[in-house]
């Protein structure tokens, strides 16, 4: 299917002005138990800039068909979509079928641009208006999946049967059980010959909602309001328009993001999507929740799949799918940047965590001890204590001990800590020992374990009577910002140094191998700060 080959219903849909760059509608659902309600929902649809509305009318209490469709239709200030959804398919209309179907009917006759017609009764409502369709209503014919989402053969007989329906357009909406699943989506949507809806619910299936834009996707869903969904895994409008730039996807668009999990909370998305957007690269930046890094990699082949952050728990499991890995991170054991070299496809490993950090730390100590940027490592002769033995803790450990720190490794398994510690030749504690650990005066801390991080706000890897041993604390946490570590550690006289300064001077680094121009430093800076 090429983008220039999709019928729009509606002749007022300006889809190709101000460089937009794809043909994927945006629609907004609109879920209200009034008619008014849903008429003040749609002008903040617009204003938001969405390109049509769902009005699901399943959601209307005292739904008066012809009356409220009248309206509805005649006044929205957006093309509409009709969608009646009963409970049998996800939806809320627990009533009889046939006054169902009736109040479809009306809604076509009324002139609504779009209508959903569940696959189930298809054949059943094209009989019921015997050929009398106006020219300007389409048909969508969905189907939703809300277990899983079956192999590409199964889905594509699934998208030939909704085709012998006579439908104007295919919607197939499947539920992610794993991030791969949005692979098969991807295939079947550009190998579609009719107009296609192809959506993967969930938040493993947020990648199929913004990449619809690349994959020629008929259109994708956005909401109105945050948590005000009207399927798992659905974007906001404003993040889908604003922080993915959505209308500035092509087929060509490169795709990068951050593997991790968990990864809603991430804040990469924010930072890379407006250094991509202020450079003009065009680039997409996701946050991609990976269960198995190889599966992810094995799916997502593909040249267009370029660039990869990683975060907990994968950046061990990162380096063992590179193809080529620089010795630093390799002497680490972990990657926190993974690149696809363009000449051969090949995947490039490279570890910019322990930049990042040690250059925020020793950036703290020299502000305290009042030494010029010049002079030797404040970190030279220092015992540096680190806790965690995974990827971030190898990448602190491996950085100290190539700035001429002491290194000490706490871990919760004395096993992990004492092979990471030998390889920096240091010592290994386990952290249940580490809270009577205090051999003099002065240390620096690192936290690089997930202990205090969201939902988890309460929760410290360190008792505060343990911290009035260490002149700074760093933690690698960086949702929320202010964890209880660092206030307790302030409260304890320490300097602090926050996860973000790790993450901001990293972030530096990978958007320009992404991107290999400068990066837009004080842009990234601002987003971070109006993001914490």
């Amino acid at each position: 299917m090429t983008l220039g080959s999709i019928p729009l219903a509606t002749p007022d849909l300006k889809i190709a002005d101000g460089g937009r760059k794809n043909w994927t509608l945006v629609c907004a659902p609109v879920m209200a138990e009034t008619v008014d309600q849903m008429l003040v929902l749609m002008g903040k649809a617009k204003q938001l800039g969405a390109d049509l509305v769902e009005i699901r009318i399943d959601f209307l209490k005292n739904f008066s068909p012809k009356n409220d469709l009248n309206i509805l239709i005649k006044q929205a200030p957006l093309p509409t979509l009709i969608t009646y959804r009963p409970k049998w398919e996800g939806g809320q209309y627990d009533g009889d079928e046939s006054t169902r179907q009736e109040a479809l009917r009306i809604a076509m006759e009324l002139g609504t641009d779009y209508l959903d017609v569940e696959l189930k009764v298809a054949h059943e409502f094209y009989s019921s208006i015997q050929g009398k369709k106006p020219e300007k209503v389409k048909i969508i014919v969905s189907s939703h999946n809300y277990e899983n989402t079956p192999s590409v053969e199964e889905v594509g007989n699934l998208i030939a049967r909704i085709q012998a329906t006579g439908a104007d357009i295919v919607k197939v909406a499947t539920t992610s059980v794993d991030i791969t699943d949005n692979a098969r989506m991807f295939q079947l949507l550009v190998h579609s010959q009719v107009p296609m809806i192809g959506l993967v619910m969930g938040e493993r299936g947020l990648m199929s909602r913004i990449l619809a834009a690349k994959y020629g996707g008929f259109l994708t869903f956005g909401s109105i309001e945050e948590g005000v969904i009207s399927a798992p895994g659905q974007p906001t409008l404003v993040d889908l328009l604003d922080l993915y730039n959505f209308k500035q996807i092509g087929a060509d668009t490169k795709v990068h993001g951050v593997i991790g999990k968990p990864i809603g909370h991430s804040k990469s998305p924010h930072l890379y999507n407006a250094a991509f957007k202020s450079l003009g690269f065009n680039g997409i930046y996701l946050p991609l929740l990976v269960d198995s890094v190889a599966n992810f990699i094995n799916a997502y082949s593909s040249p267009d799949f370029v660039g990869y952050s990683y975060t907990i728990p994968h950046k061990e499991d990162g380096l063992k799918c590179c193809d080529e890995i620089d010795p630093i991170a390799k002497e680490i054991g972990a990657i926190s940047c993974m690149i696809r070299r363009p000449t051969d496809g090949k995947l490039m490993g490279y570890n910019v965590d322990y930049l990042g950090a040690i250059a925020a730390i020793e950036e703290a100590l020299r502000a305290s001890n009042g030494a010029t940027p010049a002079s030797a490592s404040p970190l030279a002769g220092k015992l540096f204590v680190v806790m965690g033995a995974g990827g971030a803790g190898k990448a602190l450990a491996y950085g100290g001990y190539e700035k001429g720190a002491r290194v000490v490794v706490a871990n919760r398994t004395y096993e992990k800590a004492k092979i990471l510690a030998d390889k920096v030749g240091g010592q290994a504690i386990t952290l249940a020992e580490l809270k009577d650990f205090h051999p003099e005066e002065g240390m620096i801390l690192a936290n690089t374990t997930s202990v205090g991080m969201k939902p988890r706000i309460d929760d410290t890897p360190l008792p505060k009577e343990s911290l009035k041993n260490y002149s700074l604390v760093f933690d690698a946490i960086y949702t929320p910002k202010w964890t209880r570590l660092l206030q307790e550690a302030q409260e304890c006289g320490a300097t602090i140094v926050f996860g973000t300064e790790m993450f901001i001077n990293q972030a530096f680094v990978q958007v320009e191998r992404f991107t290999g121009l400068p990066a837009p430093k004080q842009i990234i800076r601002d987003v971070l700060v109006k993001n914490t």
